[in-house]
């Protein structure tokens, strides 16, 4: 089993699977997603609930649940706003009945009236970090990817910038980064901006996929234009010890790239 790397949950498969995948080929950690069929928050009952958890201590697999980006955590307009809390709400109570270690966060998006929706997403954010607290996870805050210059609407936070006001601005124990290698990769500053910013020490997970730069796709690393070698080395010297998340490809896929970022760590 490695301790440096998980993956995402493939979406079309039960978690059960992707749990008995990871501990056949050596992987620790899955994100995963309760939005859709297998995996819906319903399907969780009672008895499933049991299933996973004990999957998961004879495995030693560790579970997080990864709530989707689509939902948007900025949201303002009454009625719809509410419905966001208690999408977050009923996804951090799976999470806890599951024993999940982590909730990955997003701070949503905006059109073009981000001053009115930042302090909304802020205060957000740390309503799911005293819930989390509570429940034992760790909340894992994730850059997002740059949208075209003219698209109607930006996900927040997509550069150094906007993350500061949330990695500077919010301070607690279970507060963490998930650093979006890719989508680092698409704005001016890069990957290693982000990491010249704000450094590897509040580092939870860092997310992995390749792309050229130009916009968001979930390319299998070697097939973009980052430079991953680059990046295991400033991690390296940065002292980082966490876990290296994969977003890409098929199961074999993710075997094959964790082998050889195993050498670069």
């Amino acid at each position: 089993m490695s301790l440096r790397f998980g993956f995402d949950a493939d979406k079309s498969l039960p978690l059960e699977e992707n749990i008995q995948w990871a501990a056949e080929n050596g992987f620790e950690y899955i994100d995963f997603q309760a939005d859709l069929e297998p995996n819906s928050i319903a399907s969780f009952d009672d008895a499933r609930v049991d299933r996973i958890r004990s999957l998961c201590e004879t495995t030693g697999v560790r579970l997080g649940i990864h709530p989707s980006s689509a939902i948007n955590h900025a949201e303002i307009v009454p009625i719809v706003a509410e419905a966001v809390e208690e999408y977050m709400e009923a996804n951090v109570a799976l999470a806890e009945r599951l024993g999940c270690g982590w909730f990955v966060a997003h701070g949503g998006y905006h059109f073009g009236d981000i001053e009115k929706r930042r302090p909304v997403v802020v205060d957000r954010i740390r309503r799911l970090i005293e819930r989390t607290a509570r429940a034992g996870m760790e909340v894992y805050f994730e850059n997002h990817n740059r949208e075209p210059e003219l698209s109607e609407m930006h996900y927040l936070p997509h550069n150094v910038a906007e993350t500061r006001w949330f990695l500077d601005e919010i301070e607690a124990p279970n507060f963490k980064w998930a650093f979006n290698v890719a989508h680092g990769n698409l704005v001016p500053e890069g990957w290693a901006g982000f990491l010249e910013a704000f450094g590897a020490g509040n580092i939870g997970q860092v997310r992995v996929n390749d792309n050229n730069g130009d916009y968001e796709i979930h390319l299998v690393p070697g097939e973009g234009n980052i430079d991953f070698e680059a990046l295991f080395t400033d991690l390296r010297n940065r002292g980082y010890q966490g876990w290296f998340n994969l977003g890409f490809g098929t199961f074999d896929d993710k075997a094959r790239i964790r082998d050889r970022f195993e050498h670069l760590l």
